[in-house]
């Protein structure tokens, strides 16, 4: 394998320079649509700008390049002046072009994508302020924490009072517990932990972790289950393969830095039961599918899961040094190549369909579509395995 360095700084990281800076409203676009046209008048959403954040402050961090550096100082100013609720706390889900909040709903999962994206600018530079929006978002999502019966509810008003409809989007399950934020709220402690030695901290993160263990994995296929009432009752019979993929190198990412031996061990082995259970996904080209529920299957080829595929593949490589991971991640990576990559227009596309013809009705850079899943996996391949 090889690549991803080329792949990284010439048509990801390039696309967002060249085409998503909105240089008259500040910060980002909020929309390239399927077909390349720019929607300048799209609205801004925070999940977006989070991972830009993330994407740019880490490529910097990594790479030195100054380019690098002025895309992630871009998207923190932005998020500080305009995302940031400056009267209740977090952040605001979405503004329009101009930077005026239109949904003030309070997600924990976007909390968290705030707080990965502030820990990781300050891994990158060192600003102060950036560290203490982290510690900030930290007990702001620890005010979300179920004391009772565990985990961290979904979703607010503005002012952090309960609200009706928790869903990220509409094709999510109204739920008040969901794996897809439990996993985004370990991605960033994982990372906060690198910069912040914090008891509490440390205590949040394993509690974390055995959510996971105890109430999100289904013991007996070693799939995660999705969607959950308050009191952990699983609401959903759906598998996620790509977000199966992504835990089992996440969960093991989350116990490394703890420190704790027997822990590392006890996930080491459970991350590689769950990457072989996302294995069921993968396709006799390479790649892997999105998901199934009961008999139907989404044999849509996404963009993330293809990426988080690589990475998660990798990691099993590491961790039980099987040449069978290694060449599952090798033939991902050459699909990916083949036929997710826009070699033309830049970046990726959202999907094949299950046809195999690109999906030109989802976003090439949008509300969900950011530079974060597989400029990360390009990273992963740099950093921790040396491509």
């Amino acid at each position: 394998m090889n690549g991803f360095k080329n792949e990284l700084e010439n048509n990801i990281l390039s696309f967002w320079i060249e085409k998503m800076q909105d240089t008259r409203n500040g910060g980002f676009y909020g929309q390239i649509d399927g077909n390349d046209v720019l929607h300048p008048e799209a609205n801004k959403g925070a999940i977006l700008n989070a991972r830009i954040l993330w994407t740019f402050s880490s490529a910097y961090r990594i790479l030195r390049k100054e380019e690098y550096l002025k895309m992630a100082q871009r998207a923190f100013d932005y998020i500080t002046t305009y995302f940031i609720d400056k009267e209740y706390g977090g952040v605001y889900w979405e503004l329009d072009y101009k930077g005026n909040p239109v949904n003030t709903k309070k997600q924990t999962y976007v909390q968290g994508f705030m707080l990965y994206g502030f820990s990781e600018y300050y891994r990158a530079t060192g600003n102060a302020q950036a560290l203490e929006l982290a510690k900030e978002f930290f007990y702001l999502i620890e005010n979300s924490h179920d004391n009772a019966l565990g985990g961290y509810l979904e979703a607010y008003t503005r002012d952090w009072e309960p609200i009706e409809d928790m869903r990220l989007s509409d094709k999510d399950a109204n739920e008040k517990k969901t794996m897809n934020t439990h996993l985004h709220v370990l991605e960033p402690y994982t990372n906060l932990c690198r910069v912040w030695d914090n008891r509490e901290l440390k205590d949040a993160q394993k509690r974390l972790i055995g959510i996971f263990t105890d109430r999100i994995l289904d013991k007996k296929t070693n799939h995660l289950n999705l969607f959950f009432d308050e009191e952990w009752n699983v609401k959903s019979t759906a598998i996620s393969y790509g977000h199966d993929i992504e835990a089992s190198w996440l969960l093991f990412e989350a116990a490394e830095v703890l420190g704790d031996k027997d822990l590392l061990f006890q996930i080491k082995s459970l991350s590689l039961d769950i990457a072989n259970a996302a294995s069921e996904g993968l396709e006799a080209d390479g790649s892997m599918i999105y998901e199934k529920d009961g008999n139907h299957i989404e044999s849509e080829r996404h963009w993330w899961v293809q990426a988080e595929a690589v990475v998660g593949y990798m990691y099993a490589y590491k961790n039980s040094k099987s040449l069978g991971y290694k060449e599952k991640a090798s033939r991902l990576w050459n699909y990916i190549q083949n036929r997710i990559v826009d070699h033309e227009n830049g970046e990726w596309h959202w999907s094949r369909t299950a046809d195999g013809s690109v999906n030109h009705k989802d976003d090439k850079a949008g509300f969900w579509k950011c530079p974060y899943h597989n400029g990360r996996m390009c990273m992963e391949m740099i950093e921790n395995f040396k491509y």
